[in-house]
């Protein structure tokens, strides 16, 4: 069995973009087997209603929002995948 790892942060990290406690810090990873890992606020029971029609989720997985400040951070490093 492979050894999962985080590879790299993608973006600042929270404390670059004015996380001063534990209280807000989405963050972007690349993963060793070339998924993305996403820490986040869990909004699945917010949102799981309101996903389109062609749009769904397995049971296993959740809705996750980050802000748009973390994503638009992360842009310059995503472009280069």
């Amino acid at each position: 069995m492979t050894t999962l790892d985080i590879s790299r942060r993608l973006g600042a990290t929270p404390q670059e973009r004015g996380s001063m406690g534990n209280g807000s810090c989405p963050d972007l990873f690349e993963l060793s087997d070339g998924r993305f890992a996403v820490i986040g606020t869990d909004m699945t029971a917010d949102l799981d209603g309101k996903l389109p029609d062609d749009a769904s989720r397995a049971d296993y997985e959740k809705i996750v929002v980050i802000t748009r400040d973390t994503l638009l951070r992360a842009k310059s490093d995503i472009a280069q995948l």
